[in-house]
């Protein structure tokens, strides 16, 4: 039920080594819980799991609710890790708790945390949230997920991705590769309890060019209908383009189309709704967020609030696409929003502490250089000039497929 494991070979050469155990479990009641186990139950009652270790203490209580009783628990190279459920719940409160503190220390540093879980030795979270962000009316889907990582060393920074490696094999009978996402949640996560980690992500569907067959992607659609309760593979973090800051009085222009929301999310929720002793945002954040229709608009609530709370700090400029137009008549797409505000965009460029991001589709960033660009031949200036000084200072951020 855990995918694949290792062979005994690979164990004795990587990290997964004492890292996977295996659970001699009797007395479990055949029901519908019991029929999705992948290990038999043999004629003698006994079944055989193997589970990973950071899922140790949750798979002690899924048995216990399926009626079941453990009678033993190996390691999977084979030496006797504990006759006793009790011994390995221990263990399991003395790893999270050395886990807790290893995570403190790391975020004490500077360093930007990069692949603590790789593909090779993924992090198995389990889904704990997946929530319809469409409201009706709006075109397609896009799910907020949030996975639980408390029994991990996973953490992260707001601007990062983590891998989602889906099950599976792809046509040619390998393995599916792993799929970025944009993180969603601070570095505090959803609960603030540094416990979980969040994404966005819209379901990937279109029309085959030769046989019209609709396609669904992979990764999106296995993660827009994973279940609550389920395990998903995970890796990373990755990324270093996308980070904030720590200029607590920086002013932050934010552009996105869609999903691109993802990492604005995530810097919002860390400048206005969590309180920190070493952060306290008192600059200014200017999203631009392009979407089809108001139905659209993902985490329309939490954003309408933030402007209406902090009008000061925070404003909010929306380019409805299907519902608005240009002054020509136009549809309203997120470049036409820059060309209208261009002349203030560029005079905030002019600050030093200014950073500018641009998130989602990659064919808004030709729109937003000729906005840019004609405005900045007004003031003699030569854009393409000015873009690169602000790459090599770090001020321009840019994440777009």
């Amino acid at each position: 039920m855990y995918g694949p494991v290792p062979s005994a070979n690979t164990l004795k050469n990587t990290e997964y080594a004492n890292r996977f155990f295996v659970y001699e479990v009797e007395g479990l009641r055949q029901n519908e819980a019991t029929d999705q186990v992948e290990s038999p139950i043999r004629k003698s009652g006994s079944v055989f799991i193997t589970v990973p270790y950071n899922r140790m203490n949750q798979e002690m209580q899924r048995i216990t609710r399926m009626g079941g009783k453990i009678k033993s628990i190996k390691p999977l190279n084979g030496n006797n890790h504990s006759d006793q459920a009790g011994t390995t719940a221990e263990q399991g409160k003395d790893k999270k708790a050395a886990m807790s503190e290893t995570k403190a220390k790391a975020k004490a540093k500077s360093d930007v945390p990069v692949n603590i879980y790789k593909p090779k030795n993924p992090l198995i979270g389990k889904c704990v949230g997946n929530q319809e962000l469409v409201k009706e009316g709006g075109i397609g889907r896009v799910r907020h997920l949030t996975f639980d990582v408390s029994d991990s060393d996973l953490w992260y920074l707001e601007g990062q991705s983590i891998g989602i490696i889906p099950p599976g094999e792809n046509e040619k009978g390998k393995p599916h590769k792993l799929r970025l996402y944009s993180i969603a949640s601070t570095r505090h996560g959803d609960q603030g309890d540094d416990n979980t980690v969040s994404l966005c992500v819209r379901e990937l569907v279109y029309q085959h060019p030769e046989t019209n067959e609709t396609i669904y992607g992979v990764c999106s659609s296995y993660l827009c209908n994973l279940d609550e309760g389920a395990d998903v593979t995970i890796t990373g973090p990755v990324g270093k383009e996308m980070l904030l800051p720590e200029d607590p009085n920086a002013t932050i222009i934010m552009m996105a189309t869609g999903t691109g929301i993802a990492p604005y999310r995530a810097y919002l929720r860390r400048m206005f709704q969590e309180k920190h002793e070493d952060y306290k945002f008192n600059g200014f954040a200017w999203l631009i967020f392009g979407v089809p229709y108001q139905q659209n608009i993902l985490y329309k609530e939490d954003l309408e609030k933030m402007q209406q709370e902090f009008p000061d700090n925070f404003r909010l400029t929306y380019a409805l696409s299907r519902e608005q137009k240009t002054a020509d008549g136009k549809k309203m797409y997120i470049q036409n929003r820059v060309a209208e505000q261009v002349s203030e965009i560029w005079e905030l460029l002019q600050k030093e502490n200014t950073h500018t991001y641009i998130c989602g589709l990659k064919g808004m960033e030709d729109g937003i250089d000729e906005a840019l660009s004609a405005e900045a031949e007004k003031h003699g200036a030569n854009w393409s000039d000015f873009q690169k000084s602000m790459k090599k200072a770090g001020r321009w951020h840019v994440e777009t497929y």
